[in-house]
């Protein structure tokens, strides 16, 4: 009898973690609506349509790739730093039997799961690069970036430390992926933007800069509160298991801090654009937001929320900062401020750990981000060359003149209101 209940206990616990992990991983995929309204909100309305198209795609482009190669080189053939094997496609799940055999050491939720659950952080990456390179990229070309980069390049540096390669050996820490998907995906955009340009009209000969302002700020503010929302399964479902007190009380305190961190970049990026330009400038408030929630991302469960909220508003200051210098000083022409906000702060939440976490340090944090950063922008940078060469990777002047809804869509996204 009780044989039968310890046995029923292990497959309603797997059962729960399975459940857990796949809502968790459904909440990261709502992400990518997310990103979709935040970039539709803030690129001109002759551009809507287009960015709207790269963001549908690039998730089952992710999605595809992952599933063929990338889950494997970053789990199921995971080394110190290269996979051991390349192998395509998911293999099986656990039966019951594999459950009950493995007393404590079972595995307590599905593998199918985990693949879900990773596969929408892939996407969340990429989504990162289709923002900073908007309005002026060739579709197309976009779109064979993708292909590479989630199925070859994420999955090998995110393998160096979930992996249990050789960062994580090294005692580098990134609870969700401060450094493993936001800086990463923000590496990945630089080398992409480098290449690219600015925008036409944006920098003036003199050095002086022209706003080109968003079409929908509604748009971008509802994409931020729904990334905001996601963010809870980004950090909480990377607890991995709820089924037992002190992993429930876990994710409740990642929610909790996941939570705070957010609400102090709002409040911190808010008051320095206030100090700074006169104004509450709404676009400095949601990218204080989203700062505030990559600087926790890398460690949301070891700070207190008092501690986690001032952890994000730091992130909020540095958000304003680097979005204002990369602008003016460097003339880095990201539309959306995504390497500012999952670069730039990704940094900062990876250097934060050491704060609150005694089991982490400042030169395995360096460590990590060098690598990560290093290696991303590098690959990036070459695969990038590589398009440019084969495809193009710039619409023309005319084209971008028009929008690139009628160029690359060939329909607007607001076809009563003409080119804006």
């Amino acid at each position: 009898m009780m044989e039968q209940l310890s046995g029923d206990i292990l497959q309603t616990k797997y059962a729960l973690d399975t459940f857990y992990f796949l809502v968790m991983g459904a909440f990261v995929m709502w992400m990518a609506a997310g990103f979709a309204m935040l970039e539709a909100g803030l690129v001109r309305s002759k551009n809507t349509a287009e960015i709207l198209t790269k963001n549908i795609v690039l998730y089952s482009l992710a999605c595809m790739m992952y599933m063929i190669v990338g889950y494997n080189i970053m789990y199921t053939n995971a080394g110190d730093i290269l996979p051991t094997a390349l192998s395509f496609g998911l293999g099986g799940d656990n039966t019951a039997a594999d459950v009950l055999a493995g007393g404590d050491d079972a595995p307590y939720y599905s593998n199918l799961s985990d693949f879900f659950f990773q596969v929408v952080f892939v996407a969340t990456a990429m989504s990162i690069v289709s923002g900073a390179v908007a309005e002026r990229m060739k579709l197309w070309a976009f779109f064979a970036f993708a292909i590479v980069f989630t199925g070859f390049i994420y999955p090998l540096q995110g393998m160096w430390k979930w992996g249990d390669g050789f960062l994580d050996a090294a005692g580098f820490i990134d609870f969700a992926g401060s450094g493993v998907v936001h800086m990463a995906g923000a590496a990945a955009a630089l080398a992409g933007v480098i290449l690219l340009g600015a925008r036409k009209g944006k920098y003036n000969k003199d050095g002086s800069v022209n706003a080109i302002p968003g079409a929908n700020l509604p748009l971008a503010t509802l994409g931020t509160f729904i990334l905001w929302l996601g963010w809870f399964g980004f950090n909480g479902g990377s607890e991995l298991k709820v089924s037992d007190v002190a992993e429930a009380n876990a994710t409740a305190m990642v929610f909790v801090n996941t939570n705070m961190a957010a609400a102090g970049g709002v409040v911190a990026a808010l008051l320095l654009a206030r100090m700074w330009f006169g104004k509450a400038d709404l676009t400095m408030a949601l990218n204080g937001a989203l700062a505030g929630l990559v600087s926790i991302t890398a460690e949301p469960l070891t700070p207190s929320p008092e501690m986690a909220t001032l952890i994000g508003a730091i992130g909020g200051l540095i958000v304003v900062a680097s979005i204002v210098y990369m602008d003016r000083i460097f003339k880095i022409d990201d539309p959306v401020g995504a390497i500012s906000v999952h670069g730039v702060v990704g940094i900062w939440g990876l250097l934060a750990v050491p704060m609150t976490n005694a089991d982490a340090s400042f030169g395995a944090q360096l460590m990590g981000v060098a690598v990560i950063f290093g290696f991303v922008f590098t690959a990036s940078f070459v695969v990038w060359l590589g398009v440019k060469a084969v495809l193009g990777i710039r619409v023309s002047e005319e084209e971008e003149f028009e929008g690139l809804d009628v160029g690359e869509c060939g329909l607007e996204a607001y076809p009563e209101f003409g080119n804006k």
